[in-house]
């Protein structure tokens, strides 16, 4: 703060245009009641204003840039009152025009494969063919996102819904996964019984597909 506190005080208040009896009355119908004998000993240094009654006296001299007129810092330093007030008329130009609001830091973000694993026939999921979304949702442990085609996986799962994937080399027995097979991306529960391996659907609509080489079942990972 400035050592002079008072002397910019009565430096702004004159810059205003204001005696110390108008000052005292905007200070009233801030809800504020002082008199101008207790702005001359803050002007004089005799006293000093609260806190409170500070930044109301700020307000009412309309000063924007409270650091730069009393720590000697900030965009408004070196400027007269006209250039204060012509800094603070683009300041609000900018806040008005909405281009230059702030923005919420970006959170996480994860990958959504933008060809859909199917849950029905089947579709190719392409690696390299995704979006970046906001995870916000995500199931801690995920590592993307798939959409789902098709109603094969009803009714865990519907045609459209995105659902995300921690990303594995393998599943268990009775867990739902990500599969590549013969082509063709899977959503499906994988069924490894001592008769064989197979992409087990949850709608009894559709049949289960058998793998007759578990080897060659390429594995994305389990659905969370």
């Amino acid at each position: 703060m400035t050592e002079d506190l008072g002397g910019k005080l009565a430096a702004l208040r004159r810059e205003a245009g204001l005696s110390q009896k108008e000052l005292a009355q905007r200070l009233t119908a801030l809800g504020e009641p002082v008199s101008d004998k207790a702005l001359s000993k803050w002007e004089k240094n005799a006293t000093q204003p609260s806190a409170r009654q500070f930044l109301l006296v700020c307000r009412a001299l309309e000063v924007s840039d409270i650091s730069g007129e009393f720590l000697g810092a900030g965009l408004a330093r070196g400027l007269d009152g006209a250039g204060r007030r012509k800094l603070a008329e683009y300041a609000d130009l900018l806040r008005r025009s909405g281009l230059y609001e702030p923005r919420p830091e970006r959170g996480r973000t994860i990958r959504l494969y933008t060809l859909a694993a199917s849950a029905g026939p089947g579709q190719f999921l392409d690696d390299g063919d995704y979006q970046w979304i906001d995870a916000a949702g995500a199931p801690e442990g995920a590592d993307f996102a798939v959409r789902v085609a098709g109603d094969s996986m009803e009714p865990r799962y519907h045609d459209g819904q995105t659902v995300y994937v921690r990303q594995a080399p393998a599943v268990e027995d009775g867990q739902t996964g990500l599969f590549y097979w013969q082509g063709s991306g899977y959503i499906k529960v994988l069924h490894d019984r001592p008769e064989g391996v197979c992409l087990h659907s949850l709608n009894p609509a559709y049949a289960d597909i058998p793998i007759p080489e578990p080897g060659q079942l390429r594995v994305f990972g389990r659905v969370l």
